[in-house]
């Protein structure tokens, strides 16, 4: 197996498969989350278990099979957090990836083998997917620039789910502009699109607290100038902490809805967080999930409404550095729930959001995002290559 210091690749192989001739990211390495299906390859969705129990696919996913039709060229599949139900990239079976731009600390999960692998210059980009943050957190933890697109709007077909109702395809690169490119080629047509309203997500950054909002300021400063005005909103008038739970009962049955019956008959070996989550949402009342959708409903709206067809929301990408590696159980929670916090909004109403590389605290990366209208990724994309390249 190739050299990976790094410990991004998956231990069962490095395998690098050729695309196209040539294409628009022809001369291009891409790395790709162990979560997609690629043709005679395993699949194994970051546990043990699940690759001994799932037959090698036989097809490749359409997302990757769009990157290798564009002429760039896989050069392994990178290792992710147990069937993506992790925000901090720690894997008790493989190990954690190393964040380059912050050493001794975690680059974030459950994208991280593709997060390090871009970090570290391994590849030019790498796909990952983002149910609940996991690439918008480990671009800020390792300074990239990462994308959640709108739900939906890049199929997920020949992937292992976690929450259907919330997973996306994201990817990182270490530039805007090639983050763009990656996104001309996997995101559908869209009409122009021109943002006039900068609205600063208040409550996003009392989460996150003084320091970073201190440390965002200069970039902040950059897109006032941009727009003129900024009018300060408050994204949940019922409090931030009253979102995150929402997502997590969606998605805790969602995701034992997608694999409690494989759970139930093989019993895998899950590694602390992973196995709690799995085992809450065993237990899981259907009616609080009932009661969850309902309320997601008017979160969408209001999302929506604040919005409109030429809003910007801007917000912190994380509550945070990345924590140090090995921190306790404790302290890895509570940052997991001020980062859902952070995170949630834009996943709840499905909605688009760019992370850029925009500040550095305590000598780490620090992350500045971007939420615009459903279906204004491509404006995203442009305004994040315009200001912050």
């Amino acid at each position: 197996m190739p050299n990976d210091p790094l410990n991004a690749f998956v231990p069962y192989g490095r395998t690098e498969v050729a695309g196209a001739a040539d294409g628009p990211l022809a001369g291009l390495r891409f790395a790709v989350k162990d979560l997609f299906h690629i043709a005679g390859l395993p699949t194994g969705a970051g546990n043990p278990d699940w690759l001994r129990t799932h037959e090698v696919p036989q097809e490749t996913a359409p997302a990757v099979q769009r990157l290798l039709d564009a002429g760039a060229r896989v050069a392994g599949k990178t290792l992710t957090d147990e069937l993506a139900w992790s925000l901090a990239g720690e894997n008790a079976h493989y190990g954690t990836p190393e964040n380059p731009k912050a050493p001794g600390r975690i680059p974030g999960g459950s994208s991280s083998g593709s997060a390090a692998a871009v970090a570290g210059g391994a590849v030019d980009f790498a796909i990952g997917t983002d149910t609940g943050g996991s690439v918008r957190l480990p671009a800020s933890y390792c300074g990239l620039y990462g994308i959640r697109p709108t739900h939906g709007a890049v199929p997920l077909d020949g992937s292992v789910p976690l929450a259907p109702s919330f997973d996306t395809v994201g990817w990182f690169a270490w530039e805007a502009a090639l983050l763009r490119r990656v996104g001309a080629v996997l995101l559908p047509p869209a009409p122009n699109l021109t943002f006039r309203r900068l609205l600063v997500a208040e409550d996003a950054f009392t989460v996150a607290g003084e320091a970073v909002r201190s440390a965002l300021t200069p970039a902040l400063e950059r897109l006032r100038e941009r727009f003129g005005v900024a009018d300060a909103v408050t994204l949940a008038p019922e409090g931030l902490d009253q979102w995150r739970p929402v997502f997590q009962t969606l998605q805790a049955a969602e995701a034992w809805a997608a694999h409690g019956a494989w759970i139930t008959a093989t019993k895998p070996s899950f590694g602390p967080g992973v196995r709690d989550r799995f085992a809450a949402a065993a237990t899981l009342d259907p009616a609080l999930a009932r009661a969850a959708a309902q309320t997601r409903e008017g979160i969408r709206r209001r999302m929506d409404e604040l919005l409109g067809a030429d809003g910007l929301i801007v917000l912190p990408s994380a509550p945070g550095i990345a924590p140090l590696r090995g921190s306790s159980g404790a302290a890895v929670d509570a940052e997991r729930g001020r980062a859902l916090a952070i995170l949630c909004p834009a996943g709840l109403a499905g909605l688009p959001q760019v992370s850029i590389p925009a500040a550095r605290l305590q000598s780490c990366p620090l992350g500045l995002s971007l939420i615009g209208p459903r279906g204004s990724d491509s404006a995203l994309l442009a305004i994040a290559e315009d200001l912050f390249a």
